[in-house]
């Protein structure tokens, strides 16, 4: 059984990395449908990369923690 927390974490990676590959079909399909927009394609880019970069930080989190608690 999973501990609140640990659901907690599970379920924010989840929710992390179903919203980068939604963001980047949204991007394929805009960039298909309207043509390329060099503004646009950086700004959803760095909103990709910044929840890759969350994505990163609870991994490191967790093994802080891990390594805390031993």
């Amino acid at each position: 059984m999973l501990t609140h927390q640990a659901f907690y974490d599970a379920t924010l990676k989840k929710l992390i990395s179903e919203e980068i590959e939604r963001r980047k079909n949204n991007l394929v399909a805009a960039h298909q449908a309207k043509g390329f927009d060099f503004p646009a394609f950086k700004h959803h880019v760095g909103i990709i990369e910044g929840l890759q970069m969350a994505l990163g930080l609870c991994e490191e989190a967790e093994k802080l923690a891990n390594q805390t608690y031993r």
